[in-house]
C-alpha cells in the first residue's frame, strides 16, 4: 500500500452497538478506478463519509497521498484534493451552470477566510474546463433548477471536476437515469478515466455499468469487505453470488466478459 494515492486501514465506523463499516482496508493507486457495490446498507456511503471528512472513523486510518486525513475537516480534504458527489443532486439551483462551477473552482481549491468579491482568472479557467469535459457548454447559461435530471448530475460531477481533484469519489452517479441518459454519463466518466487519467472510486449498483468502467470491484456487506478482484471474477465468487449478484446478475457479468465488453 506503500504506492498508493489512498489507503484504508482497518477502519470501523460505529454508530451506538452498530458497526456501519467494520475493520476495512484496502489502497487505489493513482490512475486507477475502483468500482464498490453491494447491498443496501453494506456501508458504501459511510466509507465515503469517512474518506472525505463528513464523518470520522472510530477506529483505523485513512491516509492520502501519504497523509493521514482521518480527523480533518471536509473542507480540507477537498482542498487537500480529494472531490466527491452524492447520491441526491447537490447543486445551487439559483446560479446558473457557470456560476456553480466557478463557485466550486473558487472554494473548492483553497481556504477563502476573507472571500474576493470576484471570482479569480484561475476559477473562470477551471469552471470552463469543467464545462468542456463534462459536455455542458451549451448550458452553462441556463440556471441549475431547470436542468434535466441527467444534466443536474452532470453538473453536480462537473462542481467536483472543476476543483481539479486527484481523486474523484462517484456516489451512484446513473441512479433515476434511463439507457440512453447512461450511455452519456458513461462517455464523460470514460473521458474523465482515459483522457484525464483521473483516480476515481465509484458506489454503483448497476453492475454493468460498474465492472465496465472499473479496474477492479470490491463488494461490501454489513460493513466488512466481501469480494476485492477483478470484475470478471465477480461472477465466479460464491458469497457475492449468493449475497448480491443472484443467479441472473452473475449470468450478466459472464455474457458481458465472454463478449469482450
Amino acid at each position: 500500500m506503500h504506492d498508493a494515492l489512498l489507503e484504508v486501514s482497518n477502519v470501523t465506523k460505529r454508530y451506538g452497538a452498530m458497526a456501519a463499516v467494520s475493520d476495512l482496508s484496502f489502497s487505489v493507486p493513482s490512475g486507477e478506478v475502483l468500482g464498490i457495490g453491494g447491498p443496501n446498507g453494506a456501508g458504501k456511503t459511510t466509507l465515503f463519509d469517512l474518506i472525505s471528512g463528513v464523518a470520522r472513523p472510530t477506529e483505523g486510518t485513512v491516509r492520502f497521498a501519504g497523509r493521514d486525513i482521518s480527523h480533518l475537516s471536509a473542507a480540507a480534504i477537498c482542498h487537500l484534493g480529494i472531490a466527491r458527489t452524492f447520491q441526491l443532486n447537490a447543486v445551487f439551483d439559483s446560479m446558473t451552470v457557470r456560476q456553480n462551477l466557478m463557485s466550486s473552482a473558487y472554494f473548492g481549491t483553497r481556504n477563502r477566510i476573507v472571500p474576493s468579491l470576484r471570482f479569480d482568472a484561475a476559477a473562470h479557467d477551471q469552471a470552463e474546463e469543467a464545462l468542456e469535459i463534462c459536455g455542458l457548454k451549451e448550458h452553462a447559461e441556463q440556471r441549475a433548477a431547470s436542468l434535466s435530471i441527467l444534466n443536474r448530475k452532470l453538473l453536480m460531477l462537473a462542481s467536483a471536476v472543476a476543483t481539479r481533484p486527484r481523486l474523484l469519489l462517484l456516489d451512484e452517479p446513473i441512479g433515476g437515469l434511463n439507457a440512453k441518459e447512461i450511455d452519456q454519463c458513461a462517455v464523460v466518466l470514460r473521458r474523465l478515466r482515459d483522457a484525464h487519467a483521473m483516480t476515481i472510486v465509484v458506489i454503483e449498483h448497476v453492475m454493468s455499468f460498474m465492472t465496465a468502467l472499473s479496474d477492479r470491484v470490491m463488494i461490501l456487506h454489513h460493513g466488512r469487505k466481501l469480494y476485492e478482484g477483478s470484475a470478471a471474477g465477480l461472477a465466479q465468487d460464491r458469497d457475492v453470488v449468493a449475497v448480491y449478484l443472484g443467479a441472473s446478475g452473475a449470468s450478466e457479468i459472464r455474457s458481458a466478459f465472454a463478449g469482450g465488453t
